[in-house]
């Protein structure tokens, strides 16, 4: 599995960081990597508004129907 190395993290960051770990009961790396994770599987905004407008961008697709592509994408993680 590739590594990631990150320099010159700020005091007050790296501090907080470490906090949030320890209150997820987690070790730092095992906490990052949860979230470098969490945040390589959250669509961009420009990736959503292309699948917006792939399917017909500037009609009204109704609530249902909106609930129903969020929990598509949910389901294809």
């Amino acid at each position: 599995m590739p590594n990631v190395l990150i320099r010159d993290v700020p005091e007050d960051v790296h501090t907080e960081l470490v906090l949030r770990a320890s209150n997820a009961g987690q070790s730092l790396q095992h906490y990052l990597k949860t979230e470098l994770e969490r945040l390589a599987r959250t669509p961009t905004l420009e990736h959503v508004l292309a699948r917006i407008e792939a399917n017909g961008g500037d009609s009204e697709i109704g609530f249902a129907k909106a609930v129903a592509l969020i929990r598509e994408g949910r389901d294809g993680r």
